[in-house]
């Protein structure tokens, strides 16, 4: 048995795990070279023997414990057809829905084709990856990704979805809910194909209020969980609710998520000492000290090892992997994570 489905089934591990969110990006040279031979982003991601290769690559350079496909949040808008584009210098560009009326032009009729370049991709690393490794699979939780859908593109603060929320709420829940079922479906099948191990991004859950917390965030959460988990009750599923704070102890109560993917904003000892026992804790590392590296990183490398110990863990960022980050110092994090288990 891998290292992740070991620690989710509460075995002992000989060490530690790590993997590292967007750890097939820019940051990597042999990344840039690759992306170049697809004419869109969207493309990239939809075909299987580049997403293949993509998620593949980091592999030829470092010793992780799992692999993450290589795909997008977006790819369920597209799917569900919705303009989706990536623009250089300007993120994600999407057809934005403004009035209750847009969501009619948004259909699961031909969500199947679409993502079955996903699936592929899926067998085909699975085919390829040491067993040892556990391949991850993902989707973007449903108030994130209808943050994009409704705001036409990234944001700071998501203004144009809050307001077609508050306005609308028949119409956002509508919304919600075709995401939860879409999203479900979609991650049944990532499974099917082979991933051993689904991770949720909420990443824009920092800016739901908190009265909204529970319906907005929670819920269709705990609606995908169960979906997948009534399917495939064995695989571990990890939330990652970005930003949220005090709420992650709402979130996990709430979710039935097997894991929590903790930001770097959120105190490690708060999550210690607030979150269930039998909740795996992932990440918290700033990707901002794995670009510095050096003495920084190898101090809190330890310092979050120490607090972990004993505890199911899994080293990971707060966030991804930023661009402007030297490949050697992912060389040097894992084998800073690895000495300090043995320690």
């Amino acid at each position: 048995m891998a290292l992740l489905t070991k620690i989710f089934s509460g075995q002992k591990v000989e060490k530690t795990p790590c993997w590292l969110m967007r750890q097939s990006g820019r940051y990597l040279p042999e990344y840039m070279e690759l992306r170049s031979k697809a004419s869109n982003f969207v493309d990239f991601c939809l075909t299987p023997h580049i997403a293949t290769e993509a998620t593949l690559l980091p592999f030829q350079r470092y010793d992780f414990d799992a692999a993450i496909i290589f795909s997008d949040i977006l790819i369920i808008p597209h799917a569900l057809g919705q303009d989706v584009s990536f623009i250089t210098g300007k993120g994600p560009q999407l057809s934005r829905l403004s009035q209750p009326s847009d969501l009619q032009a948004l259909t699961t009729k031909k969500l199947p084709d679409v993502v079955a370049p996903v699936f592929e991709a899926i067998a085909a690393v699975r085919s390829r990856l040491p067993h040892e490794k556990d391949l991850i699979g993902f989707a973007g939780s449903p108030w994130t990704v209808a943050c994009y859908m409704l705001e036409g593109q990234t944001s700071k603060t998501f203004s144009n979805a809050k307001t077609f929320a508050f306005k609308y709420p028949e119409a956002f829940q509508e919304l919600l809910q075709l995401l939860v079922q879409a999203t479900s479906d979609y991650l049944i099948q990532q499974v099917d194909a082979g991933a051993q191990v689904i991770q949720l991004f909420d990443s824009w859950a920092s800016s739901v209020p908190e009265a909204q917390f529970d319906s907005w965030v929670v819920h269709p959460t705990r609606q995908i969980v169960s979906s997948v988990k009534a399917r495939h009750p064995g695989v571990p599923i990890i939330g990652f609710p970005r930003g949220v704070g005090p709420l992650y102890l709402e979130y996990v109560s709430g979710t039935g998520v097997d894991g929590v993917s903790l930001d770097s904003f959120l105190p490690l000892k708060w999550a210690l000492e607030n979150l269930p026992n039998n909740v795996v804790l992932q990440g918290a590392l700033d990707p901002q000290i794995l670009v510095v590296g050096g003495a920084l990183m190898e101090q809190e490398v330890k310092r979050q090892l120490a607090l972990v110990a004993g505890r199911p863990h899994i080293f990971n960022l707060g966030h991804g992997i930023v661009p402007e980050t030297p490949p050697e110092h992912v060389e040097t994090l894992l084998d800073l994570v690895k000495a300090g288990h043995e320690q």
